[in-house]
C-alpha cells in the first residue's frame, strides 16, 4: 500500500500535512509481511501513539489561548500546578507537571524572569527553595481560567459527559499501571 503524504494513511493526526501541502516528501510505502512472521499489532494501532495523537488533537482546543497570553504548555502546567498547591519545591513541580528537572530550571528561569512566579528559601529549612505564582499571574489566571474551562466544555459536548468521564477512568488505570 503507497501513501503520497501523511494525511491519507489510516489514523493520521494533526500533526500530518496538510492536504493542501505541496507533496515533497516521498510516498510512503507500508510493507507488506506475512502475518506470521511479525507477531505485532499494525502501528496505528499503537496505544502509545493513540495517546500522543489524542494529546495533540486537545491540545488543539488551548494552544489558541496560550499563545495569545504568550506562554507555552509547559509554563501554563507549572502555573496551574502552583495555583492549585500555592507553593512547591523544584522536585515536586517536576514530578507533578511530568517535565523533566533539567527542562523544569530553564521554564522557572523564564517564568521568574517575566514575573509569573517569585521564589524563597523555606524558613523550616534554608536549602529548600519554594515557588509561588506572583500576585500578577494569580490575577491573569483568573482571567484566563473561564475561557480554558469553556474549551473543556466544548470538548465535552462532542464526546459526552459519560465518554469523558469513562476516560479519565481508564487514563487513571493506565497511568497506575506497572510494566
Amino acid at each position: 500500500m503507497v501513501f503520497n503524504n501523511l494525511s491519507e494513511q489510516p489514523g493520521a493526526g494533526s500533526n500530518a500535512p496538510s492536504k493542501n501541502a505541496p507533496n515533497t516528501a516521498e510516498p510512503i510505502v507500508k510493507k507488506s509481511c506475512p502475518k506470521e512472521a511479525i507477531n505485532m499489532r499494525t502501528f496505528h494501532d499503537s496505544i502509545p501513539l493513540k495517546l500522543l495523537r489524542a494529546r495533540e488533537s486537545t491540545m488543539a482546543f488551548f494552544r489558541p489561548i496560550l499563545q495569545e497570553i504568550g506562554l507555552t504548555e509547559q509554563q501554563w502546567r507549572v502555573i496551574r500546578a502552583l495555583n492549585e498547591y500555592e507553593e512547591l519545591e523544584s522536585k515536586q513541580l517536576a514530578e507533578i507537571c511530568c517535565i523533566l528537572s533539567p527542562s523544569l530550571t530553564g521554564i522557572l528561569n523564564r517564568l521568574e524572569t517575566s514575573g509569573f512566579i517569585k521564589r524563597r528559601k523555606s524558613t523550616e529549612d534554608q536549602r529548600r527553595m519554594l515557588i509561588s505564582l506572583t500576585d500578577g499571574t494569580k490575577k491573569m489566571f483568573e482571567e484566563v481560567s473561564p475561557r480554558l474551562e469553556q474549551r473543556y466544555a466544548s470538548i465535552t459536548d462532542q464526546m459526552t459527559p459519560e465518554k469523558v468521564a469513562l476516560l479519565h477512568e481508564l487514563l487513571d488505570d493506565i497511568i497506575k499501571m506497572e510494566p
